[in-house]
């Protein structure tokens, strides 16, 4: 077997496969992060007027097009308080293509990344497809990484951290004085901070900060899609940025994987950068009370769970077989422990659903929890 036989043996999918093979078609699904909204029309249509002008039907630039990159570095001045040069942005196929860039370009054989625990599920398979050796980080009580974290356990074989606010699967969100921490640590230690910054803009409490706004060594790159400001989980268009000689080595990587993002997609991803925001204020407030709803039901439940500042997530802490009962009743949610073995003990619930469906999983999980305890 092969060097990457091996890590791709290495990854372990058991406990996604597990609730997804599982669901039956009209199971209430609370394990996706699909936002339930429709595209903005906008968004379309910039698609569609790109496809009849026959803009859409070939290659674009390895990068992306000109105007996309451009727009996408106007959004960062405009939303995240730093420059970003269009020369300096690579369209991607979504945030997962991104994430993957970002790590298969700097993460040698052996290297150390280190990433939240729980924490989003690509950050281990990922690292372990580069040769690298994945290292999850315990959190504070609230749920957000400790900076003090980060820097206790950057040893000589560290390439990397990840930092995620709003974070999946926990609904943290980070402080701005640790994510200035967090660029300081890069800076200091000359490793490299990969923000996976996604869910952005669905933030309830706290404000969202970028490290690269503080980056003063070009050791940040950022990760950010449309999937999720946007809706737009099936156009698979994201983005990665970073200092020039980091955007080299990554487009070297998306070349030959990728060659460039879905023409059609790109054109929608500028349309929805560009045009009006209000649909993305809606999709937030909406999520906002649908939270609200699953908290208190799952507090009166007697469950514990900390209350997720953003991103459309909630970890609440399950009595065993919890995760097996819920979905033996119709309703798909993730066991914590697919996202680290710190999240064992726990279930990820999201709630980019409808609040109808929301109150029957209550519904379902009220009986769920009366049978196991």
């Amino acid at each position: 077997m092969s060097d990457f036989s091996r890590r791709v043996e290495a990854i372990d999918i058991s406990g996604i496969r597990k609730v997804f093979e599982a669901a039956s078609e009209d199971a209430i699904n609370l394990g996706l992060g699909q936002p339930d909204f429709p595209t903005p029309e906008h968004a379309r249509q910039g698609a569609i007027d790109a496809i009849e002008a026959g803009q859409a039907d070939g290659y674009t630039s390895n990068k992306g097009t000109a105007s996309l990159r451009a727009a996408i570095a106007e959004k960062h001045g405009r939303d995240n308080a730093f420059t970003a040069s269009p020369e300096d942005v690579i369209a991607t196929s979504g945030g997962s293509e991104a994430l993957h860039l970002a790590i298969e370009a700097h993460v040698d054989e052996g290297e150390e990344v280190l990433f939240p625990d729980p924490g989003f599920v690509s950050y281990d398979a990922l690292t372990k497809l580069a040769g690298g050796t994945p290292v999850g980080l315990p959190l504070r009580d609230d749920l957000t990484l400790d900076p003090a974290t980060v820097e206790e356990y950057i040893t000589d074989d560290t390439a990397a951290f990840v930092v995620n606010s709003p974070a999946n699967p926990t609904g943290a969100v980070s402080p701005p004085e640790d994510m200035r921490e967090f660029a300081r640590i890069a800076d200091e230690h000359d490793v490299l901070c990969i923000s996976d910054e996604v869910y952005e803009h669905i933030v309830f409490e706290g404000e969202h900060r970028s490290p690269m706004a503080y980056d003063e060594s070009g050791n940040v790159v950022v990760v950010n899609a449309c999937s999720k400001t946007y809706s737009m989980t099936g156009w698979r268009l994201g983005w990665v940025t970073g200092a020039s000689e980091r955007i080299e080595r990554m487009l070297r990587v998306h070349q030959y994987a990728q060659a460039c993002a879905s023409a059609p997609a790109q054109y929608a991803a500028e349309a929805a950068l560009t045009g009006p925001q209000d649909p993305v204020d809606e999709m937030v407030a909406a999520f906002e009370e649908r939270r609200d709803v699953l908290l208190d039901g799952l507090e009166d439940m007697g469950l514990d769970v900390p209350t997720p500042r953003g991103a459309f997530y909630a970890m609440p802490e399950v009595p065993e077989g919890w995760v097996d009962a819920v979905l033996e009743r119709g309703v798909v949610v993730v066991p914590g422990g697919a996202f680290g073995e710190r999240g064992e003990g726990s279930a990820r619930i999201s709630y980019a659903t409808s609040m109808e469906n929301i109150e029957a999983a209550l519904e379902a999980m009220r009986e769920a929890t009366a049978a196991v305890r």
